[in-house]
């Protein structure tokens, strides 16, 4: 196995990859309103973010409903008509563990408000 070319392959995409993040703008709140030739401008917005959580997805709230939904639809019909009711209470139930999970998160103020600055062409 001749090595050469792979590792000439890999160094010329690390260089490719370098080079695109170093031409990547960011922009602060010091230019906001600057304006460029073609036509674009920096805006800057406040926006609300979710810092701190530990679940951002929610799936202990949604696991947990599930399990819970579950064993109540097992608990109605019988046959078919069980295998039903636990899938479908298994569905509803992660369903509202994960919104109870998400209520609770953003009572508790997970939230937070950031300046975030872009280039927009309008």
């Amino acid at each position: 196995m001749n090595i050469r070319p792979i590792h000439a392959i890999a160094t010329a995409t690390l260089a490719l990859a370098t080079m695109g993040a170093a031409q990547a703008q960011t922009y602060g709140e010091q230019d906001e309103g600057r304006r460029f030739s073609d036509g674009s401008r920096v805006v800057c917005e406040d926006v609300e973010v979710e810092r701190g959580s530990k679940d951002p997805n929610r799936i202990a709230g949604t696991a947990a409903g599930a399990v819970i939904g579950g064993v109540v639809g097992s608990q109605i019909g019988s046959g078919k008509g069980r295998d039903l009711a636990t899938v479908g209470g298994a569905i509803a139930g992660g369903a509202v563990g994960r919104k109870v999970q998400g209520d609770r998160q953003e009572a508790r103020g997970d939230r937070v408000v950031e300046r975030r600055c872009e280039r927009v062409w309008r």
